[in-house]
C-alpha cells in the first residue's frame, strides 16, 4: 500500500510540475492581467500548415500566428528532424539543420506558420514579449522536453491521419469510377455468353475418355447441362435469364473444376476441340445454303392472300359491263404538258402502293398520269383494282403487254433468248445445261419480258417526251415533279449513283475477263440504281439506245458478257449516257440492308426495297415495313376477303 501511494504521488508530481512551471513563467512574462488572458486567448488555437488545431481543455477560437523571436531551446535530433519535415511539407524549400542548441534569432527573421506546436503556444506577440523571458525560458526548457516531445508526436499522428484520409477520400471516387466504367462496358449478354461456354466446356469432358471412366462425374455433369440449358432457353442478353441462372452458372463452375483435376490431358482437349470446330464449320456452311436456297424460294412464292387477290378482282371485273370498264381523263394520257409515270407490274397490291404514295405527296395530283403495263393473267384484276380504287384526280392506264404487236421475237433479240431451249434449260438446270449454281439468277422475274420492258419506252409511249420509270417495290414520300425540270445535260438516264458500296461498280456486273468487256468499259466505273428514274426519250430516240441494246443483248446470246437481269445490260447501254442525281432522290437497300441510315430513309424522295425480303413477304425487314403498310386500305372488301392483314 505505500509503495502504491508512493507511485501516485510521483505520478502526480510529474504531471502538475510541468504545469506549475509554466504557469509561474508566463506569469512572470506578462506585466498585467489583461495580457494574461490575451495569451489564454491565443493559446485556444494555433495554425500547422495553415489548419486551425484544438489544444485539450480550451475553447477554441478563430486565431492567427505572428512571427516572435526564437527562443533558446536544447531539444533532442530526432525533434528538430520531425519540425524539419514538417516544414519541407508545408513550404517545400525550407531548408533546416539539426543541432542540440537552437540560438536565438535577433535580427527579426519570420518564421513559418508551420513551426511545431509548443513553439506557436510559447510565441506571442514581438510587442508583448520581453528580452528576460528568454533566460527564464531556458530554464523551462528541460522540465517541459517531454511534454513537448509528446505533443509533437501527437500532431504527427494528427497529420499522417488526416493524410491518409485524404488519400483514402481520393481513391474511393477512382475506385468508384472504375466500377461504373466496368459496368458500362460489360456487353449486355455478358452471363449469357458464360453459361454457352459452360456448355461447350462441359460437352468437351464428357466425350474424352478420362472423364466417361468416372460414372459419378459424368452424371453430375449430365445434369448440370440441362440445368444451364434450361435455365439459358431462348435468351440472347442477361436480362432475359432467370433468377436462378446464377446458381446454375455456379454449380457447373464447379463441376467442371472437378473435370479438370479428372482429365489434365491437353491435347486431347485440343484435339477434341478441333474437332468440334470444324464440326461447326461445317453445318454452318449446311444452313447457309439451306438459308439462301429458302430465301430465294420464298422470293419467288407469292403469298396465299396475294394469289387471291387477282382472282378475286378478275371474277369481279368480268361481271361489269363494257361501259364500266373504262377510266376516266383517257384524254391526258399522251399530253407531254403533265407529269407521266411508267410501272410494269404483275403485282396488283404492290402497284397500287407505289401509286398511292406517289398521288398522296403530289402537290398537284390532276397533273400526274400513270402507265401501267401487265401481264395477261393479271390484266382484268390491275384494271379493277383502280376501277374500284381511283387515285384521287390523277390519271391511270393499264395495258396488256400481249398487246403490243410490234414486241415479238423478229424484233426483240431478248424475248428471242428468253423463248430459247437453251435459255429454258439454263434456267430448270436440266441436264444438258451447266446452269449457275447462284440462286438469284434464277427468279423468274428474269424470264418475263415485263423486266425487260424498260429498254423500250419510246415504243411503249411514242407522243411522250420525257418519262419517269418506277419498280413496283418503291414507296415514294414526297412530291416528284421536280424531276421533270432537272436538265440532263443531253444525257438520257437520270438516276443515282451507287458506288459508294464496293459491290456497285461495274466489275461486279460484267465479265471483264472478255475482252468486249474489258476493252470498252472501265471495272471500277460507278454503277446506278434502276427504281426510279428519268428518261428523256427524245434524246433516247436522237441516239437510237434502243439499237444499242439490241447490239449488244444479240452478242450475249451464249451469257459470257453477263448472267441474267436487266442491270447489267441497262450499264452498258447507257455508259456514259446516264446523269447522275442528288442521292435524297431516291435511296435503296431496304429489302436486304437492316442498317440503312434512318435518316436518309427519312429525308428520301422514293425509298426502294430492292432485295428479296420485299414488304409484302414474311420475310421483310420488320423495322422497314411500316413506309409500305401504309399506304394499304386493309379496310378494303377484297383484302378482307383474301385475308390479307397488316
Amino acid at each position: 500500500m505505500k509503495t502504491r501511494n508512493l507511485v501516485v504521488g510521483m505520478l502526480c508530481a510529474t504531471v502538475l510540475a510541468p504545469i506549475l512551471i509554466f504557469t509561474s513563467t508566463f506569469k512572470d512574462s506578462y506585466p498585467s492581467s489583461s495580457e494574461s488572458g490575451e495569451f489564454l486567448e491565443d493559446l485556444t488555437a494555433f495554425t500547422v500548415g495553415g489548419d486551425a488545431r484544438h489544444l485539450n481543455l480550451l475553447p477554441q477560437e478563430s486565431s492567427t500566428t505572428l512571427s516572435l523571436k526564437q527562443p533558446i531551446l536544447v531539444i533532442s535530433d530526432k525533434i528538430a528532424q520531425h519540425s524539419a519535415h514538417s516544414q519541407s511539407q508545408s513550404q517545400g524549400s525550407w531548408e533546416h539543420k539539426s543541432a542540440r542548441v537552437l540560438s536565438a534569432t535577433t535580427n527579426g527573421l519570420d518564421q513559418s506558420k508551420t513551426d511545431n506546436p509548443i513553439r506557436q503556444v510559447t510565441d506571442l506577440t514581438k510587442t508583448q514579449i520581453n528580452n528576460h523571458a528568454d533566460q527564464e525560458q531556458i530554464k523551462a526548457s528541460d522540465n517541459h522536453i517531454s511534454a513537448h516531445h509528446s505533443q509533437i508526436l501527437d500532431t504527427k499522428h494528427q497529420q499522417e491521419s488526416s493524410q491518409t484520409y485524404g488519400v483514402l477520400e481520393k481513391k474511393e471516387p477512382t475506385k468508384i469510377n472504375n466500377e461504373k466504367q466496368t459496368e458500362q462496358t460489360t456487353p449486355p449478354d455478358f452471363r449469357v455468353r458464360q453459361l454457352k461456354d459452360q456448355l461447350i466446356k462441359a460437352k468437351v469432358y464428357l466425350s474424352l475418355p478420362a472423364t466417361r471412366n468416372n460414372a459419378n462425374f459424368v452424371r453430375e455433369l449430365r445434369l448440370r447441362i440441362k440445368e444451364v440449358q434450361r435455365a439459358l432457353g431462348d435468351a440472347t442478353k442477361d436480362s432475359d435469364l432467370p433468377r436462378i441462372a446464377n446458381d446454375r452458372l455456379k454449380a457447373m463452375e464447379q463441376s467442371l473444376a472437378k473435370g479438370k483435376q479428372i482429365q489434365d490431358d491437353c491435347a486431347a482437349v485440343v484435339k477434341k476441340l478441333r474437332a468440334m470446330l470444324h464440326s461447326t464449320e461445317e453445318q454452318l456452311r449446311v444452313h447457309k445454303k439451306q438459308t439462301l436456297f429458302l430465301t430465294q424460294l420464298t422470293a419467288k412464292t407469292l403469298p396465299k392472300g396475294l394469289h387471291c387477290l387477282p382472282l378475286r378482282l378478275t371474277t369481279e371485273y368480268y361481271t361489269l359491263n363494257s361501259s364500266q370498264r373504262h377510266f376516266p381523263n383517257q384524254e391526258k394520257l399522251e399530253d407531254p404538258r403533265l407529269f407521266h409515270y411508267a410501272l410494269f407490274s404483275d403485282n396488283v397490291l404492290a402497284a397500287a402502293v407505289v401509286v398511292n404514295s406517289t398521288v398522296t405527296h403530289a402537290k398537284h395530283p390532276s397533273n400526274h398520269v400513270f402507265h401501267i403495263v401487265t401481264d395477261r393473267l393479271n390484266y382484268a384484276a390491275m384494271r379493277m383494282w383502280f376501277l374500284a380504287n381511283p387515285p384521287g384526280r390523277a390519271t391511270v392506264q393499264v395495258q396488256n403487254i400481249e398487246e403490243f404487236t410490234w414486241l415479238n421475237s423478229s424484233y426483240s433479240p431478248v424475248l428471242k433468248q428468253l423463248n430459247s431451249q437453251s435459255m429454258i434449260d439454263y434456267y430448270f438446270r436440266a441436264h444438258r445445261a451447266n446452269s449457275d449454281s447462284n440462286l438469284k439468277f434464277r427468279n423468274p422475274k428474269y424470264l418475263s419480258i415485263l423486266n425487260h420492258l424498260r429498254f423500250y419506252l419510246p415504243e411503249v409511249f411514242p407522243r411522250l417526251n420525257k418519262v419517269l420509270f418506277l419498280d413496283d417495290d418503291v414507296v415514294v414520300q414526297k412530291d416528284l415533279s421536280g424531276l421533270w425540270s432537272i436538265d440532263l445535260k443531253g444525257k438520257v438516264n437520270g438516276a443515282v449513283e451507287t458506288c459508294g458500296e464496293t459491290f456497285h461498280r461495274f466489275d461486279r456486273y460484267l465479265n471483264f475477263s472478255n475482252p468486249l468487256i474489258s476493252k470498252n468499259f472501265d471495272p471500277r466505273a460507278c454503277g446506278w440504281a434502276y427504281g426510279m428514274n428519268i428518261f428523256d426519250l427524245d434524246e433516247w430516240r436522237r441516239q437510237n439506245i434502243t439499237d444499242v441494246y439490241h447490239t449488244w443483248q444479240k452478242m450475249n446470246h451464249d451469257r459470257q458478257l453477263w448472267k441474267l437481269g436487266t442491270l447489267p445490260p441497262g450499264l452498258i447501254t447507257f455508259w456514259k449516257r446516264t446523269y447522275p442525281l442528288d442521292r435524297f432522290w431516291h435511296v435503296l437497300g431496304l429489302g436486304y440492308n437492316p442498317s440503312v441510315n434512318q435518316r436518309d430513309i427519312e429525308r428520301a424522295a422514293v425509298i426502294h426495297y430492292n432485295g428479296n425480303m420485299k414488304p409484302w413477304l414474311e420475310i421483310n425487314i420488320p423495322k422497314y415495313r411500316n413506309y409500305w403498310t401504309k399506304h394499304v386500305d386493309y379496310d378494303q372488301l377484297y383484302l378482307r376477303e383474301c385475308n390479307i392483314n397488316p
